[in-house]
């Protein structure tokens, strides 16, 4: 059953999709949420994830609990983790914001690096909520690459849908990575593709220095787009020929049909790098798990709207919304 929405209606002045991507990132915000408790995840033998957790009182079992994905080069202290936190923890939830590996300062937490194929990581954090903790029902949210990651997941168990898994939301997921880093490629995104490589090398230095006889510091030639990174680090890493290899294999375009779980996912038909057109390629409309909502506006996982209070960051109020109508009766 599809939850229905109020239409996104931009902050006037951010109606350009590079304009509403940039102000979402730079906006300062302010974030009225309990102090969070660390905590560390084992996702395989070798590596943890940290993750920051808000608890309702109690720590209740019968309390959904909503898991959320940052994007690239984010963390758990990202504006849109912190917002969704705010929101659903007032809405009664409780809230684990994940970091990615590496992320938010655990190189040491991991000798791999990270990539957008990990979907199996959020299948380990599933299983130890409900199976360890014993939580009755749980939410995903993911935005942008983390989009991509719990999409995946999805599409991953497919009729197999686990009993406590209730429901998953996605914002700008980039579930077409090939499309997405040939977007990248434009001179109008050269600000973005620079802010990544950036990132994604500074990261890389630092695994390197705490795992040298695993990464190489030489020999790697100029680097100066994701896709060049993806094809000269990421893919080796993890055993692909190439980035392209490494794209096709792990976009969660190619599970979208096997989605069983319901699924809300919101895009933005100007975002300037996960291109509106692959969501059409991939026909996730054509899912009924899927509730595809794409605004003409909204830039990557902006949303900003013209209303003030919770409206005002429109996505993260649409996620929430979408988890707390899919909560059970218990």
């Amino acid at each position: 059953m599809e939850v229905t929405f109020a239409d996104f209606e931009p902050y006037p002045l951010l109606k350009n999709g590079h304009l509403m991507t940039i102000a979402s990132a730079f906006v300062p915000r302010r974030f009225d949420i309990p102090t969070a408790e660390a905590r560390l995840f084992e996702v395989d033998p070798e590596s943890k994830l940290l993750a920051h957790c808000h608890w309702q009182p109690g720590k209740r079992k019968d309390a959904p609990v909503i898991v959320v994905v940052h994007g690239l080069e984010g963390s758990s202290d990202s504006n849109y983790m912190r917002g969704i936190a705010e929101k659903a923890f007032h809405r009664g939830f409780h809230v684990v914001r994940m970091n990615q590996r590496n992320c938010g300062g655990t190189e040491a937490l991991t000798p791999t690096l990270y990539n957008s194929g990990m979907s199996a990581d959020y299948r380990a954090v599933f299983e130890e909520l409900s199976s360890g903790d014993g939580f009755k029902q749980i939410f995903f949210a993911g935005y942008s690459m983390g989009g991509n990651l719990v999409t995946k997941m999805a599409g991953e168990f497919g009729s197999a849908v686990p009993k406590a898994l209730r429901g998953i939301g996605v914002v700008c997921p980039a579930i077409d990575l090939g499309a997405s880093a040939d977007a990248l490629e434009r001179l109008e995104n050269y600000v973005y593709q620079r802010r990544f490589v950036n990132g994604l090398m500074s990261r890389y230095a630092r695994k390197q220095k705490l795992f040298p006889e695993r990464y190489r510091s030489d020999g790697l030639g100029p680097v100066r787009t994701v896709r060049q990174f993806d094809d000269v680090i990421t893919a080796p890493q993890f055993g692909y020929r190439n980035a392209q290899d490494y794209y096709d294999h792990v976009g969660a375009k190619r599970v979208a049909a096997q989605i069983r779980v319901p699924l809300l996912m919101i895009t933005a038909q100007d975002d300037p790098f996960v291109p509106y057109a692959s969501f059409l390629a991939a026909k996730v409309s054509e899912n009924p798990a899927i509730q595809f909502v794409a605004p003409k506006h909204g830039g990557h996982c902006g949303f900003i709207s013209k209303f003030s209070g919770p409206e005002r960051f429109w996505a993260e109020q649409r996620i929430v919304d979408f988890c707390a109508a899919r909560q059970a009766d218990l």
